[in-house]
């Protein structure tokens, strides 16, 4: 049985429909993460799971139990807000044990409660202090230990790392996974940040204008999505696209953009048009323009404009341009080049057709060949 079920969940504001028929299950032990970029509505379905708000329309199940219309306090979620909004005046102790005191849990209960989360979070040291005596970094600690220090099954997080340099969002990431899998228990979690999603992810839901427009564990979503939205933003750098026609003759199914022309295996059961004549868009990974010189059999060549360099340690962001076009590539440190790469330097690049990714009007209709 799943433990959270959604079935065509809408809301509105007036005019304004920010859910829109939102059908979703979570497992047992899940860490499901709902992606969507910043006006997805991913702040009012969180209201909405949590009993903060209804739905127009639609049922929510918890542990096979319809709780649509149960308050918050009947659903037993335990709930991290996006602000961690720390009371000054209480101890760290006391503000994580907050929650437990407003259920009039027992007073023997509630210092082992508090004391395990700080354990697991590695904030112990810290019961004593205030607020203002906590980094930034602490006081997000503090806050996530709030949220999950009730005791429960299901746990929701509401983009609780936003706002974090990414080095600590890094650290607090391998805490949140680590305190998942510790506890046994399911965690649906929200974010815009794509990286932070694929480092937290067993299951991926992408939102786009309060639709669940795919799911799936992060490599499906990475390396086999339906959608060009979540192909564009879900990875870093985002994917490259180039406009495209589809053209069919004797000897098969062809694209030709603005630096290449290539044969594309069309899936003719896709509910776009994927008919010779429509305009098409192709997606290409970063990491799948190559700049070495050696060339596998059937791969599309050329040479490209290095405009830009980005460092970034162990790994760096060149970016390109192929005929006029603008192209992004990502070179990690163990990548061994043939050839150098600088500023205003003509170099040689190869880019496999099987790793161009077709899409019309959005959605996926198959790659090349």
């Amino acid at each position: 049985m799943s433990i959270i079920e959604l079935k065509n969940l809408a809301k509105s504001y007036g005019k304004a429909q920010i859910l829109r028929d939102i059908s979703l299950t979570v497992e047992p032990g899940d860490f499901t993460v709902v992606y969507g970029l910043p006006t997805s509505g991913k702040s009012v379905l969180v209201r909405v799971l949590t009993g903060l708000e209804a739905p127009d329309s639609g049922q929510m199940f918890l542990r096979g139990v319809d709780v649509t219309r149960a308050s918050a306090g009947e659903r037993n979620i335990g709930y991290v807000p996006q602000s961690f909004a720390l009371y000054p005046h209480m101890s760290v102790f006391k503000n994580i044990a907050y929650p437990l005191t407003l259920t009039r849990t027992a007073k023997a209960e509630i210092k082992p409660a508090v004391e395990r989360i700080s354990d697991l979070l590695g904030i112990r040291e810290l019961l004593e202090r205030k607020p203002a005596q906590l980094s930034g970094g602490q006081k997000q600690r503090v806050a996530i230990a709030r949220g999950l220090v009730k005791q429960t099954e299901v746990y929701i997080l509401d983009d609780p790392l936003v706002g974090l340099d990414f080095k600590l969002r890094e650290r607090l990431i391998e805490d949140l996974k680590e305190t998942q899998r510790t506890l046994g228990v399911t965690f649906l979690y929200t974010t815009s940040d794509a990286v932070e999603t694929m480092m937290l992810a067993k299951n991926i839901a992408v939102l786009d204008a309060g639709v669940v427009v795919e799911t799936g564990p992060p490599e499906q979503i990475y390396h086999a999505p339906k959608r060009a939205g979540t192909m564009k933003y879900v990875g870093f750098p985002q994917a490259n696209f180039l406009d495209g026609t589809l053209s069919n003759g004797g000897d098969g199914n062809r694209v030709k953009t603005a630096i290449f022309e290539m044969a594309a295996s069309i899936d003719s059961k896709s509910s776009a048009n994927g008919s010779a004549g429509s305009n098409i868009s192709a997606g290409i990974r970063p990491e799948h323009i190559h700049l070495t010189t050696s060339v596998p059999d059937g791969a599309l060549t050329g040479e490209a404009m290095v405009l830009l360099r980005e460092d970034l340690g162990g790994e760096e962001i060149v970016y390109l341009d192929i005929e006029g076009t603008q192209l992004t590539t990502f070179l990690r440190g163990d990548h061994q080049l043939q050839q150098n790469v600088e500023i205003d330097q003509k170099i040689s690049y190869w880019i496999h057709p099987s790793n161009v990714v077709l899409f019309a009007d959005g959605i996926r209709i198959g790659e090349g060949k």
